[in-house]
Order: structure tokens, then C-alpha cells, then sequence
């Protein structure tokens, strides 16, 4: 029962430690908001303090620099905001009567009739319900409903409330905001002139045995969220600044507070951005008689909006944060369910958060799985998963992507080779039937009969080095491949065939029931032959050992090649597991069989010849 438990606690921890998680966010949101607000600003201005302590500045110096230049751009933008504000509010009263006759000719007669039809349903469903109340049978009606004609609306007065009361109410919802900010700013002052006492809390917190990988989270948590609120700040700032300049050049009034509020109300995703161009809009259909401003300002805004999120934030957001869009929209949702329009505008630097935790914390690794951009399947695992569901084309198209610019020995060692392994691994664990098991094979022959012309790009064919040949060595040597025991070997056999006669060498393909004593007799009178035995692991090497040591039983002075494909050990360990086979050299890549013999070929046969 012991080893039960022990297997079962921990598959349930990160979802008990989770559900702990979330229940301390959810009830300790007054003092938790107000203090990512303030690692966020931390964060944000960290860079500017540490760039001024380099400069050999005092950290109560550099600290107070930085928040007082911090606080002055605040202040300046928000004067400025304030006071254009101020015009606005007193000018739309003003424009109400444009506003109304654009109403008023928007509704076109069409409208109107339908307006009108709608109006008499509604007419002969009271009628009905008049008429359903007036019946004999229905006296109940009757006197429920004249009692409420003469009914009068009854206010409710509170004598326990004076004024006093209020007005005091009216003074906390003032006082509460800045009261939350001076909070912020505290605990901003603190991180930034305690950065090594925090860390070394969390460092303590963490145990000794595990400061080298917090370290490296805290570490890589805050560059990312650092260089993320930099390129943000960046980003926001010259949308604005070209937001206002549209707007000035199509004549809407105010456009510095247009581009400002626009660049500000981008920190809010989603809300913000939608928020930042319906302001302008409606003081440009309350300022202007026709509609070419406001369809001008809908045509900056798309250009603006769709250049800045396909074509800048991703390249600039999603390679520092590490965090995939789907799960930006997605953490959006869950911080502002979890904390309403603060966890809204923190949803970014508490989700990169989130990511950095499951990339070090090996029971959280599924949060980095499901919210980062390095999700993506290997090549191998790509072809193989579009082989299984018999999608044949989007394997194909996998293998061409792969292959675009590459030599073909690449695509066969870090692509198909690795499939084959994949499926025999799944095909002897009885997880893989027949038919996708025949299919996947049929469609890797295929492949490889389409590849036969294929010389590669512009390089040589096989990237592969040409030293100058001595002059006693001969020409060329045949190249004998035989496959170990089943058809992912044979596939190996005929990829390794494929390559050896692209690079000049002649070759025969055999299996292993077809080799005979009579054919390894007829190959002991050429001492140059190589004989290549093809085995896919993880069950081939039992059959590559056999055929192996048949073969050198007849081929004592023959040169022998054992291709261990994607064999992790080294080759010396797995050369003397053969016994009596004795191969000259043992690979584990078609890259490195080609290599091989290019060595020999370029070598006299007194060189090569085998020790006994």
C-alpha cells in the first residue's frame, strides 16, 4: 500500500497546491493588488536605478531620481489631461444639437415603418391582456387591478442616517484610492531599496538545497517582466503620439488628450484600446456635419491597431514574456474574474509570472506548458502525430519545411530516423495497430523514393568534406547494406543505400533472410567491401548482433559497419557488445556512416584492412 501513496500524493499536489493558491489570491486580493501594483512599478523602474548605481550613484539617490522624474511625468501628463478634459466637458453640451439631427438621419423610412409595426404588436398584445383580465372568470384580476391606478410611490427615509454620515461616506470613497496609492508607492520605495533583503527572504523561504534554481527564476522572471513594461511603455507612448498626430491632421480638437488617453488606456488590454478610440469618435460626430471625420478616424485607428498587435507586439512582447496570445486572452479573463480591472491591467506581469514558475518548478511544469510559445512539437514528433492521424500531406509538408535549405542526410537523422523510432517503440508496446502501423511505413518509402534525385541545396549534395584522394588508393569500393530483422529497419537500410549512391559509391541492399552463405562467400574475394548492418533500436540489437557475427564469420578480412541508429551510448561501449562480430566502426547517424566511409575511401586498403 506504501508505494500506492507514495505514487498517488504527488500527481495530486500541484493541483492541491494550486486550489491553496487561488484561495489566498481570491481572499487576500485587498493586500495582494495593491502590492503587484507595486512590483509592477518596481519592475518598471528598476532598469533606470540600476543603470545610475553603475554610474557609482547612491541607491537613496538614484531611488529618489528616478521616483521623482517618475512622478513628474505623471503629474505632467495628468495636468495636461485634466485641463483639456476641462474644455471638452464645457464644449459637448454645444455640440448636442448636431449630435441629434445625425441621429435623426440615421433612421431611414424603412425604419420608421418598421417601428411603427412593432408599435401596433405591442398595441394588440395589451389589448388581449386587457381583454384576458376583463373576463368573468378572471375577478381576481379585476381587483388586483384597480387598487394599483390609484397606487403612490412610497419613499423609504432612513431616520438613523444624518448627514454627517454621508458626508463622511462621501470622504472614505475619496480617501480610499489615495489611500491605495500612497500603499503603492510605500511598497515601491521598499522594493526598490530592499531588492537583496527580498530576494534573500524568498531565497530563504525556497531551502538551500534550492538556490540555484530560484535564483535563476527570480532572475529570468525579472528581465522578462522588466523588458516587457519597457517595450509596453515604448510602444503605448508612440501609439500615441501617431494617434494624436492623426488626429490633429483630421482636425479633431484636443488630439494631444485623444493621443494621450489612447496611449494610456492601451495598459488596459483589450477595454483599453476599444475605450481609446470611442472618445474621439464621439467628438468628432458631435463636432463635424458630415461623416468623413469619424470614417477617417476608424481607418487611423485599424491601421494603427492592426499594425501595432500583428507586426511589433508580437515580435516585441511574446519572445521577452515567453507567453503565447491565446494565453494572454485567456489569463485577461481569469485575472479579471479573480481581481476585476486591476487584475486586468496586471494580467501580463502576474501571467509571466505564472510561466516562469512552471519553467523551473518541476510540479508546476504543466502552467509553462499550457501558457508559454515554446510549445510546439519536435519535427519528429509533427510527422509522426500527422502520420497517426493519417494526414499524409500535413506529413509531407512537415518533412519539406524541415528539409527547406538542408542537406537530405539531416532530414533522414533528425526526422524520419526518430519517427521510425517512435513507431517501433509504440508498435512493440501493442499501442499501435496494423494499419497505421503499415501506413506510416508505406509512407516513409514513399518519401524516400521521392527524395532520390535530391542533391540538396546549393552546396554539395551531402555536405560532406572531398580531401584529396592519395594516389595508391583506389577509386571506389562497393558498399553492402543489410538490414537487421523488420521493415523499419529495411527503411533504414534504404535511406543509408539512398545516400551512399548520391555520394558515388556503389551499393547492394539486402535483408537479412536474403543474405546466403553462398552471397557471403562471393564477398570474401573483395577484401575492399563494406558490409553495413542497419538496426533501429530500441529492439534490434539482439538480430544486429547475430547478423553481425554470421557475417564476420565469412567475412574475416571484410571491413564492418553496425549503424545503431539513435543509440545514445558510445560507440566503443556498444562495439564491444558485440563479441565475436568485431565491427570496425559502430555509428549511430547517416551523417556519420557517410563520413565514415569517405575516410576509408580516401585511405589505401593497407590502411584499412582489418586486425584480426
Amino acid at each position: 500500500m506504501s508505494p500506492t501513496r507514495s505514487t498517488d500524493l504527488p500527481r495530486g499536489e500541484p493541483v492541491l497546491l494550486l486550489a491553496v493558491i487561488l484561495f489566498i489570491l481570491y481572499f487576500a486580493r485587498e493586500l495582494l493588488v495593491p502590492l503587484a501594483f507595486a512590483l509592477t512599478l518596481a519592475f518598471l523602474l528598476a532598469p533606470a536605478v540600476t543603470r545610475l548605481e553603475t554610474r557609482r550613484v547612491p541607491r537613496v539617490i538614484a531611488v529618489a531620481l528616478t521616483g521623482i522624474l517618475a512622478f513628474g511625468c505623471i503629474c505632467g501628463v495628468g495636468y495636461v489631461v485634466a485641463h483639456q478634459l476641462m474644455d471638452v466637458a464645457q464644449a459637448l453640451p454645444a455640440y448636442r444639437l448636431n449630435i441629434q439631427k445625425k441621429m435623426a438621419g440615421v433612421h431611414s423610412t424603412q425604419e420608421q415603418s418598421l417601428e411603427k409595426a412593432f408599435d401596433a404588436v405591442e398595441g394588440i398584445s395589451e389589448d388581449l391582456s386587457i381583454g384576458a383580465r376583463t373576463q368573468p372568470g378572471n375577478t381576481a384580476g379585476i381587483l388586483l387591478q384597480q387598487p394599483s391606478d390609484q397606487a403612490q410611490p412610497v419613499r423609504v427615509v432612513d431616520p438613523g442616517r444624518s448627514q454627517l454620515q454621508a458626508n463622511i461616506e462621501l470622504l472614505m470613497r475619496i480617501l480610499r484610492p489615495i489611500g491605495v496609492f500612497g500603499v503603492i508607492i510605500v511598497f515601491t520605495i521598499y522594493l526598490l531599496m530592499k531588492r537583496e533583503d527580498l530576494r534573500h527572504r524568498i531565497l530563504l523561504l525556497a531551502g538551500m538545497g534550492r538556490i540555484s534554481l530560484m535564483t535563476q527564476a527570480l532572475q529570468d522572471a525579472a528581465s522578462r517582466i522588466s523588458q516587457y513594461l519597457v517595450m509596453q511603455a515604448a510602444v503605448n507612448a508612440s501609439y500615441g503620439i501617431l494617434f494624436g498626430s492623426g488626429l490633429y491632421l483630421i482636425g479633431v480638437p484636443n488630439a494631444t488628450l485623444w493621443g494621450a488617453i489612447a496611449g494610456i488606456l492601451r495598459v488596459i488590454p483589450y477595454v483599453g484600446t476599444a475605450t481609446g478610440l470611442v472618445l474621439p469618435l464621439v467628438v468628432s460626430i458631435a463636432l463635424f456635419s458630415s461623416w468623413q471625420q469619424p470614417i477617417l478616424i476608424i481607418v487611423l485607428f485599424l491601421i494603427l491597431e492592426l499594425t501595432a498587435t500583428n507586426f511589433f507586439e508580437p515580435w516585441l512582447y511574446s519572445s521577452r514574456t515567453g507567453i503565447s496570445s491565446l494565453a494572454l486572452l485567456a489569463m485577461a479573463i481569469f485575472w479579471t474574474l479573480l481581481w476585476g480591472w486591476p487584475g486586468l491591467v496586471l494580467s501580463t506581469p502576474l501571467t509571466v509570472c505564472i510561466v516562469v514558475l512552471g519553467r523551473y518548478v518541476p510540479q508546476m511544469s504543466f502552467l509553462h506548458t499550457l501558457l508559454g510559445t515554446d510549445a510546439e512539437l519536435s519535427p519528429p514528433a509533427h510527422f509522426y502525430e500527422r502520420l497517426l492521424a493519417m494526414d499524409q500531406h500535413e506529413a509531407r509538408s512537415v518533412a519539406a519545411h524541415f528539409l527547406n535549405g538542408k542537406p537530405l542526410v539531416q532530414l533522414y537523422d533528425s526526422v524520419l530516423i526518430p519517427a521510425l523510432s517512435l513507431v517501433e517503440q509504440d508498435r512493440h508496446q501493442g499501442v499501435l495497430d496494423d494499419v497505421r502501423c503499415n501506413f506510416f511505413f508505406l509512407c516513409i518509402s514513399e518519401l524516400v523514393a521521392e527524395y532520390t534525385p535530391y542533391r540538396g541545396p546549393d552546396a554539395p549534395p551531402l555536405a560532406l568534406p572531398t580531401p584529396i584522394r592519395p594516389a595508391s588508393a583506389p577509386t571506389d569500393f562497393a558498399v553492402i547494406c543489410i538490414s537487421a530483422s523488420d521493415q523499419a529497419d529495411e527503411l533504414t537500410s534504404l535511406m543509408l543505400a539512398q545516400l551512399m549512391e548520391q555520394a558515388a559509391h556503389p551499393t547492394l541492399l539486402l535483408s537479412a533472410v536474403s543474405v546466403s552463405s553462398e552471397i557471403l562467400d562471393s564477398l570474401a574475394k573483395e577484401p575492399r567491401t563494406v558490409i553495413f548492418v542497419s538496426a533501429l533500436p530500441p529492439f534490434a540489437f539482439s538480430q544486429a548482433r547475430a547478423t553481425c557475427q554470421r557475417v564476420r564469420a565469412h567475412l574475416p578480412h571484410n571491413r564492418i559497419v553496425v549503424g545503431l541508429w539513435t543509440a545514445t551510448d558510445d560507440a566503443d561501449v556498444i562495439a564491444e557488445r558485440f563479441g565475436n562480430g568485431r565491427p570496425n566502426a559502430v555509428v549511430t547517424t547517416l551523417e556519420q556512416a557517410l563520413n565514415q566511409i569517405t575516410h576509408w575511401n580516401n585511405q589505401p586498403i593497407s590502411q584499412t584492412s582489418i586486425r584480426i
